[in-house]
């Protein structure tokens, strides 16, 4: 593995961290196609916890065996692979040390009726798996975000003290807002600061819409232009410790692959690290999945 400058100067950002969770960074940061050129594309498959499995992957049946996510993201050259324990357990040993991978730590189901997540997982988990760090996700404005923050800063300590990084999924959602408030640019903005403040290495969170939702914060952006999708990634990195944090964007619901590249453009153009896309990949067939993430993967190393 070759770290390059770009990497180099990366790794700088993160004065805190020991030299085990920089080499964990470094890996996901040097492994596959986009490798020492600050951008990263991450296969996360955890749609079964969240959806259910029939709406997950009846589309592609293949996707049903959870070997094929680990080809899938190795064939496609992908930086890292995101999964809770039962996925990739079934798989850790078949393909150890061919794909960084990410230990999805807490996970919800659409069953339930709260905004929260159960945790499934844990770092000795993450140890025994080879994983290189944890993920959590928190929802900011439900509940149980506090909860949810407290118990991400125990597995977060833990994490950092043997080595392993940590990603967090930062979203947005809760009896305050509306659909529309969870993906407004002031409140993705503030999950991407929340997950700063909170010790994550990698952030991800949803591409930001032009709305801006709380009353309170639109004074304040009176003068912050929001009029395209990069600049509105933009200002995702500015509140992301004025872009000193890997942050990378979801993929969302399915959308055709027209709106899929042009989001990657938005992403791209407006400094964004990367995409983290999971069901636009592994519900289509796989030679069409491979040939968009080689697209998306192209965009963000040479632009179109």
């Amino acid at each position: 593995m070759r770290v390059t400058q770009k990497v180099k100067k990366m790794l700088d950002w993160y004065e805190g961290e020991n030299p085990g969770v920089k080499a964990n960074l470094a890996r996901i940061l040097c492994t596959g196609k986009l490798a020492g050129t600050g951008k990263v594309v991450i296969l996360p498959v955890d749609q079964g916890f969240e959806h259910g499995p029939a709406r997950s992957f009846a589309p592609n049946p293949a996707a049903y065996d959870p070997h094929y996510h680990y080809q899938l993201a190795i064939e496609a050259g992908l930086n890292a692979y995101a999964a809770p324990l039962g996925m990739l357990e079934q798989g850790a040993d078949t393909f150890a040390g061919q794909i960084p991978t990410i230990l999805k730590c807490n996970s919800s189901n659409s069953l339930a009726s709260s905004k929260d997540q159960a945790v499934t997982a844990g770092v000795q988990d993450a140890l025994r798996l080879g994983c290189s760090a944890i993920g959590f996700t928190i929802y900011p404005a439900s509940e149980y975000a506090f909860d949810q923050m407290e118990e991400l800063r125990e597995l977060t300590l833990e994490a950092k003290s043997v080595g392993l990084a940590t990603v967090v999924w930062s979203y947005p959602r809760g009896p305050n807002l509306d659909k529309a408030g969870e993906t407004a640019l002031d409140i993705c903005a503030y999950a991407a600061q929340m997950a700063a403040l909170l010790g994550a290495n990698i952030i991800k969170v949803k591409p930001p819409t032009a709305v801006i939702s709380l009353d309170a914060a639109k004074k304040s952006y009176a003068n912050i232009d929001g009029s395209t999708l990069a600049k509105r990634v933009a200002h995702v990195m500015q509140a992301s410790f004025a872009g000193k944090r890997i942050v990378v964007f979801s993929g969302g619901e399915a959308k055709d692959l027209d709106g899929i590249y042009e989001e990657v453009r938005g992403i791209r153009d407006g400094g964004g690290n990367g995409s983290i896309i999971g069901r636009n990949t592994f519900q289509r067939p796989k030679e069409q999945a491979l040939e968009m993430l080689d697209k998306i993967i192209s965009l963000y190393k040479n632009g179109d």
